[in-house]
């Protein structure tokens, strides 16, 4: 008997669904339903138990296709994953009250938005640290070569947003695992540029389709053709924001370390059990004897013996797993345990009391700009777990103690 439930199109195309005792919004079923059936999809859409409605494609879904990509589909935030790093520490080590180690964080990783062009943004390093300007010099000349062709590119937030968390989801976290060794963990993606780059793409896309006259079911299933200049263009600028991502979480993850040290006096060293990987992404992969194009919109990539991350809410727990290298999912899994509400929708209907009592054992902020974030705006982690059990073994629970949020 399969783990996944089909789901199949009038006009073509098939869903295949991993989602057993996981509440799934009807509107993200139709959405997947419309992705897949799109004429370069290759064998089917595979959608993770953390399915919900996103632009154009549905959050939570794996899109294999051929000779083509969709912008929106990999969406703006390039590169967006997540990293853990195991210390030497563990809970005794700790203090008993963790707000001056929060407070380090918040200080080390600058972290939010504030808009507004006289404003400062907290969000930005208006000095870059040695580090920042070191890992800088490494992307600067794939940029270059991006600009060159997309000069408006030149215009972003670049340099200045390496190493930064961000706002929405992205976190910066202590937590302890099953035998209370101390993690650090960390989720964010390639920031300004990465979602300049995104949107940039995403209006070339709908540009072409217009130009060729395209009927589509959505807008935002706007594609680029492989052997154009554009699917080219986007290839290249897609692999360097990835890796723009990927760099940000290094740095992020080196400040968050040093902030830590400063605040223990108990010297300790970050072992060699760290996991990267992004969850918001597209790359050229083998699946079924065929070379595709594989678009993780929300999924986090499990080959056999692969190391993942999967994070619960703010208030839940957070799994370290490895990949059981499932061909159907197209050795996929969820990213985390997926919205039930909107951020709107949570803060309407979650009072600030509530939310405050769902994080009691977490050193947060408690304030009502985090409300968006709330443990109940989730699905439950561990059902959405029980769901992929052929896709991911768990290897550590991890429990937050500390919670930066942007």
């Amino acid at each position: 008997m399969s783990s996944y439930e089909i789901l199949s199109a009038d006009q073509g195309g098939s869903v295949k669904l991993w989602a057993k005792g996981v509440p799934v919004a009807p509107a993200a079923k139709k959405q997947l339903l419309a992705t897949a059936q799109m004429p370069f999809i290759f064998k089917h859409v595979a959608a993770m138990p953390d399915v919900h409605v996103g632009l154009g494609s549905t959050i939570g879904s794996v899109i294999p296709t051929q000779k083509a990509i969709i912008p929106a589909a990999v969406g703006v935030d390039l590169g967006c994953g997540m990293m853990a790093v195991r210390t030497s520490l563990t809970a005794q080590d700790l203090p008993d009250n963790l707000r001056d180690i929060r407070l380090a964080i918040e200080k080390a990783v600058p972290h939010g938005r504030t808009g507004g062009r006289k404003r400062r943004d907290v969000g930005a390093w208006h000095n870059t640290p040695e580090l920042v300007d070191q890992r800088w010099a490494e992307l600067l000349p794939g940029f270059k070569r991006i600009i060159e062709k997309h000069p408006r590119l030149g215009r972003t937030n670049n340099h200045n947003y390496l190493g930064t968390l961000g706002t929405g989801n992205h976190f910066v976290e202590l937590c302890l695992d099953e035998l209370d060794r101390v993690w650090v963990m960390l989720h964010s993606g390639s920031r300004g540029v990465g979602n300049a780059i995104g949107r940039t793409f995403i209006e070339q896309a709908k540009q072409d389709m217009r130009v060729h006259q395209r009927n589509l079911p959505d807008e935002d299933l706007a594609y680029l053709e492989e052997g154009t200049q554009h699917f080219e263009d986007y290839v290249e600028a897609v692999n360097w924001a990835q890796r723009y991502a990927k760099v940000n979480r290094e740095v992020m993850m080196e400040h968050t370390l040093q902030a830590l040290s400063r605040e223990i006096p108990k010297p300790f060293t970050s072992t060699e059990e760290a996991v990267d990987c992004h969850h918001n992404y597209v790359q050229q992969e083998e699946h079924f004897g065929e070379n595709v194009w594989v678009t993780r919109k929300g999924a986090v990539s499990a080959k056999k013996g692969q190391m993942g991350i999967i994070p619960g809410s703010m208030g839940a727990r957070s799994f370290i797993v490895r990949g059981l290298g499932n061909p159907e999912s197209f050795h996929s899994c969820s990213h985390g345990a997926g919205r039930i509400m909107s951020r709107t929708q949570a803060k309407k209907q979650v009072s600030l009391e509530e939310h405050q009592a769902d994080i009691a054992h977490v050193e947060s902020r408690r304030d009502a700009a985090v409300i968006d974030e709330t443990p109940r705006a989730y699905k439950n982690i561990d059902d959405v777990m029980a769901a992929q059990e052929d896709l991911v073994e768990i290897v550590h629970t991890l429990r937050q103690v500390v919670c930066v949020k942007g």
